[in-house]
């Protein structure tokens, strides 16, 4: 697992200017804690803390250097802006060397399931215990000649050694479906034409209905009319 070495710098100014000011400065606003110590208000540089995202994962291990001391930390939380993705703020957790924490880690597809099947992801992540330093980047799904009606569940992956399962083993990572055939594609259609025919049906019959309702009033409006002439 990569060490990503990242010079922070305090942060003594808070608020919405303050953090606009560090992002246009190209700094990332952070809160540092864990271990019982005291919140630590800092900044990140944000390329370098976008590239150890990018290379190392979501469980990437930081090395966090303020004030010429180092200290450990995973990225518990990270806020991204909604339109341009850019980093806004993000939540550091303390670790130590040795020490056992929980994470999310993404699942990859390898493989091909068997001809005609179709697989129907059910989760993403699984969540693990293991060492705080040697956290996978993600953890591999073998679909590798699956078929319909088959089902990988999550105590069915292989973990890195020394990780420990924390998600329901019965939990259902990914499902297998038969591929429809032909027959049933289009019979399906014609299904769906047929019930479109019915709906177009039933559409003018109401309109027709409603246009001799329309001439019914219309005549009798006009009977009136001679009467009280």
């Amino acid at each position: 697992m990569a060490d990503f070495r990242l010079a922070a710098e305090p942060r003594t100014e808070f608020g919405k200017g303050s953090a606009r000011r560090l992002r246009r400065a190209g700094r990332i606003p952070a809160v540092l804690y864990g271990h019982g110590q005291d919140t630590v208000h800092l900044s990140l540089p944000g390329r370098e803390f976008a590239a150890a995202l990018r290379n190392g994962g979501g469980n990437a291990l930081l090395t966090i250097v303020l004030d010429g001391k180092e200290q450990l930390a995973l990225t518990k939380a990270v806020q991204r802006d909604a339109l341009t993705r850019l980093h806004e703020h993000a939540d550091l957790l303390v670790v130590r060397r040795g020490e056992k924490t929980t994470v999310e880690v993404p699942i990859v597809i390898v493989g091909e399931p068997a001809p005609d099947t179709i697989p129907n992801h059910q989760l993403n992540t699984v969540a693990i215990e293991a060492d705080a330093t040697k956290l996978p980047d993600s953890i591999e799904a073998d679909i590798t000649g699956r078929t319909a009606g088959q089902g990988i569940t999550a105590g069915e992956l292989v973990l890195p050694a020394g990780s420990t399962l924390v998600t329901d083993p019965d939990a259902l990572v990914i499902g297998f479906l038969g591929a429809p055939t032909a027959e049933a594609l289009e019979a399906e259609l014609a299904e769906a034409e047929a019930g479109a025919g019915i709906e177009k049906e039933e559409a003018g019959t109401e309109e027709t209905a409603a246009a001799a309702e329309g001439e019914e009033s219309g005549a009798e409006g006009g009977s009136g009319s001679a009467d009280e002439s």
